[in-house]
């Protein structure tokens, strides 16, 4: 894509209130069957058409599809028992009751590549899709069968990397994978997340990206943030590993955030997709706010290597707010646009 400072909201957007409870994460659906089917659809052209109107680059499917960003590809394999739960602790923060791993896991058929279909014939933008990640999928599981999280995590990213071909098959331009675990289990990423990740892209043309986040939209996740300090920096773990490996673009969070920016440095050579609009707020960025936060990093990454985006999903707000600030990120990065040319 030629575009400068192509902008792009990172994973999810509010789902209509005839869809789903509002301002709500992880709500469950108000239609069954059919309708359910249909009124998924309808939301996703519905999120295209307001990121488009919003004037982004680079649109999305706002998983309008999905209940949860994790369980709905899990749902979908064999191998993982949905009636059999146990609790265990998700990313060292919280506990939760969690489908149990009870044999090989495995994909039957494609999960998205439908809705990817339909995204692709909504808009002749580029499109970007989202799917877990190896290590983020296995923390939210109780594995009874391998009893080992890198062997599942294998498993798994065997499985994404089936399920990321046929999305770019239909047409999908940039696959994202979601892994906010890299944030927590360091030993693990170092020892093989980051070749795991690698895995679910190998052999793949179009473009990869990885989004790693803090976490959002509960009380166990703002808890843990606040012990983090005056600086998070989490990301000096991550990068230098990311900045080494296939991926082409890595997502992290920054506006509101405790990230000092300077951390970007770690990624040189690759494209960046920075956080400029705040997801745990309903304050509305002003164009200029996102402008000065996208124009504190040029010193440490290239402004042809820069994508405008934002912190995380925006699933627990308001659509009016969304929709706010997905303007706000697009003007802010026009108005740096005109500035770098």
């Amino acid at each position: 894509m030629n575009t400068l400072l192509p902008t792009s909201i990172v994973g999810s957007l509010p789902k209509p209130s005839w869809l789903s409870e509002p301002e709500k994460l992880w709500s469950p659906w108000k239609l069954r069957d059919d309708e359910l089917r249909e009124g998924k659809l309808d939301a996703q052209t519905l999120a295209a058409h307001e990121q488009r109107h919003a004037g982004l680059d680079i649109i999305s499917d706002g998983e309008q599809t999905r209940q949860h960003f994790v369980t709905t590809f899990i749902e979908h394999l064999s191998g993982v028992d949905f009636d059999r739960r146990e609790t265990v602790r998700i990313r060292e923060r919280y506990d939760a009751s969690v489908p149990t791993v009870v044999g090989a896991v495995s994909r039957e058929k494609s999960v998205f590549v439908a809705d990817a279909t339909r995204l692709r014939a909504a808009t002749d933008q580029p499109i970007k899709w989202a799917l877990p990640g190896p290590m983020t999928m296995i923390d939210t599981l109780y594995d009874d069968h391998y009893k080992s999280r890198e062997m599942l995590a294998w498993e798994f990213a065997t499985i994404l990397n089936q399920e990321a071909k046929d999305l770019e098959a239909a047409g999908v331009d940039i696959i994202q994978i979601d892994e906010p675990a890299f944030n927590v289990f360091f030993d693990e990423l170092k020892d093989w997340g980051v070749a795991a990740l690698e895995r679910v892209t190998e052999g793949l043309s179009c473009e990869t990206a990885v989004h790693i986040c803090y976490g959002y939209g509960i009380e166990a996740n703002t808890a843990w943030k606040a012990t983090l300090g005056a600086e998070w920096r989490q990301y000096e773990e991550s990068f230098p590993l990311l900045r080494q490996s296939s991926i082409d673009i890595v997502s992290l969070e920054s506006h509101n955030s405790r990230v000092p920016v300077d951390l970007i440095e770690l990624l040189r050579g690759k494209k960046v997709m920075l956080g400029a609009i705040d997801v745990a707020s309903d304050t509305i960025e002003t164009p200029e706010e996102v402008a000065a936060t996208l124009r504190r990093a040029l010193p440490f990454v290239d402004a042809d290597k820069l994508h405008p985006s934002t912190n995380c999903g925006m699933a627990p707000l308001g659509r009016r707010v969304a929709r706010d600030k997905m303007v706000a990120l697009a003007a802010g990065a026009e108005l740096l646009r005109r500035e770098l040319s």
